[in-house]
C-alpha cells in the first residue's frame, strides 16, 4: 500500500513521528518491539510454585514465544485505541452498501441479548430448565412465519449463505422421496451472488437464465426452461437491480405445473416485510438473513442467522432438532424425524443472534411495516435525486435499493470504483461497486430505513459533487481517497502479489528512534 506523501520540505526525516496521531498511518505492533520491554511485572510467588510439566504434557510447551513483541503496556494502549478510531461503523455515518442493508442496530436488542438468564445459559442444559429459552425461539418462529406467510421453519442455519444450502437440500430430500432428485436449478442472472455456489455444493447444475430488458424474468422463456430435469428455480425478489419481479405468482405456477420448486432468497425482504408475504405468492422455500431484515450485527466474520422457511410439503424434512410444544404445554428440542435432512449446525442455531432478532421484531410489532415504507421510500428519493446525474439503466420502480451505471462518468475515464473512493472524502462508506453484474459499472445504494432524510441529503450532496468533479476534474476523482492515512491502493499487485507475512526490516533501515528489534519471522 502507499502511505500518503511527506509535507514538502519537512525538517523530519521520517514524517510519520511529526504527523498528528489522529491522521497518520499506524505501523504493527511488532515494528515497536524492542529487547527488554515488559508490559508490567508479576509480584514473586507467595505460594509454592508448580512446574508446568507435572500438570501439562512437556511436548505442549515452550518457553517463550518466537517473534512476540515486547512493548511496554501504554505502547500497546495507543497502538490499539488508534487502531480502534479508524473503525468506520452505522454508529457513525451511513451505510450505502446494496444488497448488504447495513441498518442500524438498537441498543435495546444489545441490552436484551445480554440479560441474566439468556446470555448466561448453555445449549446442553435440560431442557427443563431451558423453558424461557425456548418459548423466545418458538416466539420467534411464529413471528417469521406470519411474515413470510410459510409454514415451517429452522432457525438452525447460522448465514444466508448456509440457508440457502439447507434449503436446496430440502427440495432435493423432497424430490428423492418421490424417486428422482432431478438434476438442474434454474438461477436468473439478477440473482444474490451466492446462489450458483450454493446449487453446486448441493449437487445441482446451475442453469443461468437472462432477464429481459425490464430487468425481470421473461415468463415465456422460462416456460422452455423448466423441463423434467428442473428442481427448483432460485429467484431473489426484489431482485439485485432492486426491482419487484412482477409476474411472480405465473413464474410458481409455471414451476409447479413440471412438478419443479420455487426457491426465493429473502435477502432482499426489507422491501416486503409487513407488505406482502411470500408464501401468498407461491414460494415453496426460502431462507432470511436476520443481520438484514431483522437488524442483528452484521459482518466482521461473527455469528449470523439464516433461518429458512418453508410450505407444509417440505416440513418433514426440516434439520433436527425441531421445537416441539407438548401436550402438558412444555417445549422441547425433538431429534427423531426419520426424513429429516438432519443437522445443518450445532444444537439450535446462534441463540444470541435470534433473541436481537425477536427483540427487534416485537418493539416494531405492526410497525414493521413503516420500516419497510421508510426503507423504499428513502431509495426512491435518492434515485428521484440522483438520476439526472448518474445512468439509470433500469426504470421500473424501485424498491429497499437502487442501482445506477457510471456510463455518463466512464465517458471521462471515471468507473463505479473512482466514485466510490472519492465518496470516502466526503465521509461515507462506499456504495456497492460493479454488482449486479447484470449492469456493467454498477453502483448499488441501499439507504435503509435507519437514515434520516437530511443524512440522504448529504448523501446525494456529496454524489451530486462527485459526479460534476467527474466532469469538471476527472483527475481528482481517478486519484481518491485524498483524506485517508493510506493512499489508492495498486489493487492488481495486491490481488496477484499478495503480502500475507511480515518479515522484520534491519535496524540501518530505518532512524534508529523507531528502528524496530531484530525477531524471527511472524
Amino acid at each position: 500500500m502507499s502511505e500518503k506523501t511527506p509535507v514538502a520540505n519537512s525538517p523530519v526525516e521520517d514524517s510519520r513521528s511529526a504527523a498528528r496521531h489522529i491522521s497518520r498511518n499506524e505501523g504493527l505492533i511488532f515494528e515497536r518491539s524492542a529487547p527488554g520491554k515488559r508490559a508490567f511485572e508479576l509480584p514473586p510467588l507467595d505460594v509454592p510454585a508448580v512446574k508446568p510439566s507435572a500438570a501439562v504434557d512437556a511436548s505442549l510447551l515452550r518457553d517463550e514465544i518466537a517473534g512476540f513483541p515486547e512493548v511496554s503496556e501504554i505502547e500497546v494502549i495507543r497502538h490499539f485505541t488508534r487502531l480502534s478510531t479508524w473503525n468506520y461503523a452505522i454508529d457513525l455515518g451511513m451505510y450505502p452498501l446494496g444488497s448488504c442493508t447495513m441498518k442500524y442496530n438498537p441498543r435495546v436488542n444489545e441490552f436484551v441479548a445480554r440479560l441474566e438468564g439468556l446470555a448466561t445459559e448453555h445449549p446442553l442444559q435440560p431442557a427443563e430448565v431451558s423453558q424461557g429459552c425456548l418459548r423466545i425461539l418458538q416466539v420467534l418462529e411464529k413471528c417469521l412465519l406470519e411474515i413470510t406467510g410459510m409454514d415451517a421453519v429452522t432457525l438452525q442455519p447460522t448465514a444466508g449463505a448456509q440457508g440457502e444450502l439447507t434449503g436446496l437440500l430440502l427440495i432435493r430430500a423432497l424430490l428423492e422421496s418421490r424417486g428422482n432428485p432431478r438434476r438442474k436449478v434454474l438461477i436468473p442472472d439478477s440473482a444474490h451472488g451466492t446462489n450458483p455456489a450454493s446449487v453446486v455444493i448441493a449437487g445441482y447444475e446451475v442453469q443461468n437464465i437472462k432477464s429481459n430488458d425490464r430487468g425481470q424474468l421473461d415468463t415465456d422463456h422460462l416456460r422452455e426452461y423448466v423441463t423434467d430435469d428442473v428442481a427448483a428455480l432460485m429467484l431473489t425478489n426484489p431482485s439485485t437491480i432492486g426491482v419487484f419481479e412482477e409476474r411472480i405468482a405465473e413464474i410458481a405456477e409455471i414451476l409447479h405445473s413440471r412438478g419443479a420448486m420455487l426457491y426465493m432468497d429473502g435477502a432482499n425482504m426489507n422491501a416486503l416485510a409487513g407488505v406482502t408475504r411470500p408464501g401468498d405468492f407461491g414460494v415453496d422455500v426460502m431462507h432470511l438473513n436476520l443481520h438484514k431484515t431483522f437488524s442483528t450485527p452484521h459482518g466482521g466474520g461473527g455469528p449470523g442467522a439464516g433461518p429458512v422457511l418453508v410450505k407444509k410439503i417440505l416440513e418433514p424434512f426440516l434439520p433436527v432438532p425441531r421445537l416441539v410444544e407438548r401436550a402438558d404445554g412444555t417445549l422441547a428440542l425433538e431429534s427423531h424425524r426419520p426424513q429429516s435432512i438432519g443437522r445443518v449446525r450445532a444444537f439450535a442455531g446462534n441463540f444470541g443472534v435470534l433473541l436481537r432478532a425477536l427483540a427487534y421484531t416485537l418493539a416494531y410489532g405492526p410497525g414493521i411495516r413503516q420500516a419497510t415504507e421508510d426503507a423504499v421510500l428513502n431509495a426512491n428519493y435518492i434515485r428521484k435525486n440522483l438520476e439526472s446525474v448518474y445512468d439509470l439503466p433500469y426504470g421500473l420502480a424501485s424498491m429497499h435499493e437502487v442501482v445506477f451505471s457510471d456510463a455518463r462518468q466512464k465517458k471521462n475515464g471515471v468507473g463505479t470504483m473512482d466514485i466510490a473512493k472519492r465518496l470516502i472524502d466526503y465521509g461515507f462508506h462506499p456504495y456497492t461497486t460493479a454488482f449486479p453484474l447484470i449492469v456493467p459499472g454498477a453502483l448499488m445504494i441501499e439507504p435503509t430505513e435507519s437514515e434520516s432524510r437530511e443524512e440522504c441529503d448529504l448523501f446525494i450532496a456529496a454524489m451530486r459533487a462527485i459526479a460534476e468533479e467527474a466532469e469538471l476534474n476527472p483527475e481528482l476523482v481517478k486519484t481518491a481517497p485524498h483524506s485517508t492515512r493510506v493512499g489508492r491502493l495498486d489493487e492488481t499487485a495486491a490481488a496477484r502479489k499478495p503480502v500475507l507475512r511480515w518479515h522484520p526490516k534491519q535496524p540501518t533501515e530505518l532512524p534508529p528512534s523507531i528502528a524496530p528489534a531484530v525477531v524471527p519471522s511472524a
